[in-house]
């Protein structure tokens, strides 16, 4: 297996945890509240907490499914911005970056 098979094997992986953890948020904040006002307060707080996580997989999972497309049009491991390589060491650290270390900083 060629370290781009490696990386999208390892993409798909994040990407089916993240779409299961997103349908347990979702399940969670529906989830009926409690009448009893403390109780309510708390169970809002955690509700943001759980958006937030929610939020930040979501754009996670655009990320993958960028870099997953970006395979299959033969433009994964090229910087989004310069065109340049992006390093074996990056992609391996960070599978789904657009962007060399140049240009992301």
């Amino acid at each position: 297996m060629t370290s781009s098979e490696a990386r999208k094997a390892q993409m798909r992986q994040r990407l089916a945890v993240l779409k299961g953890r997103l349908s347990g948020i979702s399940t969670e904040l529906v989830a009926e509240h409690s009448s009893d006002s403390e109780d309510l307060a708390i169970e809002r707080e955690g509700d943001e907490v759980l958006e937030s996580i929610g939020n930040a997989g979501l754009l996670e999972i655009r990320r993958i499914e960028a870099a997953l497309a970006r395979i299959e049009l033969g433009d994964y491991g090229l910087c989004v911005t310069c065109g340049g390589q992006i390093e074996p060491e990056r992609l391996d650290a960070l599978p789904d970056t657009p962007f060399c270390r140049n240009c992301a900083s």
